[in-house]
């Protein structure tokens, strides 16, 4: 597999990602950076967590407007897929690429901990193959994860089977329908809030997050 993990200024998960890919999968990864363009084909590119830009404006806002975000577009127009964890997932909805928006959590706090994950149904083409009692246990760490769409759109995403995951039991950040992450029509864009790259450490045992990317990397 190779894979491109694009750095903006403000990234701080880029390493992370960039680890896991390769000890993991033994993937081919490549860092480009913001103001740089690819012609490579990757076979997923991944917008990693941070502050991209500082979020001095609105999380996500100024990263659309990167060069390299030109390269990214050619890279799904062709079918390749496309992940954004937390900030990766704000910039996603402030790119078009997936609707809604991500806004100040409902405690106007940041959270940090570890919570529950779940498939939404099972016609999710990344995670519906989930059991329907499983409970995936990974971290998450943003101010600005409250997932917010109109109901008309989040009905859509409900009948195409577009909800990646829904947070079990404990909603930090007030998400709307306890939203965690959705995909684009084609299943090829997808972002969530919570990084599964902090959930893959086999000393500690929390190793949730390798299955997170697994379903995306089979899909």
């Amino acid at each position: 597999m190779k894979a491109a993990v694009v750095t903006f200024p403000g990234s701080n998960c880029d390493n992370d990602i960039v680890r896991v890919l390769s000890e993991f999968y033994s993937a081919k990864v490549d860092k480009v950076w913001h103001k740089d363009q690819f012609s490579e084909k990757y076979d997923l590119v991944i917008l990693p967590g941070g502050f991209s830009y500082g979020d001095y404006l609105r999380s996500g806002a100024m990263a659309p407007f990167s060069p390299v975000m030109k390269s990214v577009k050619e890279h799904t127009d062709r079918g390749g897929k496309l992940f954004g964890i937390c900030n990766g997932f704000q910039i996603l909805a402030e790119a078009g690429y997936l609707p809604g928006a991500l806004i100040r959590n409902r405690n106007l706090k940041y959270v940090c901990r570890t919570i529950g994950l779940k498939k939404a149904s099972n016609s999710n083409k990344i995670s519906g193959s989930l059991s329907d009692d499983k409970i995936l246990r990974v971290p998450v760490a943003h101010g600005d994860g409250c997932y917010f769409a109109s109901a008309e759109i989040r009905k859509q995403l409900r009948e195409e089977g577009r909800i990646l995951f829904l947070y079990a039991g404990d909603n930090p950040n007030g998400s709307l329908d306890d939203i965690a992450g959705i995909c684009s029509p084609d299943f090829k864009v997808a972002g969530m809030m919570p990084h599964p790259e902090r959930a893959m450490n086999p000393i500690t045992g929390e190793m949730d997050g390798k299955t997170v990317l697994d379903l995306l990397i089979a899909s």
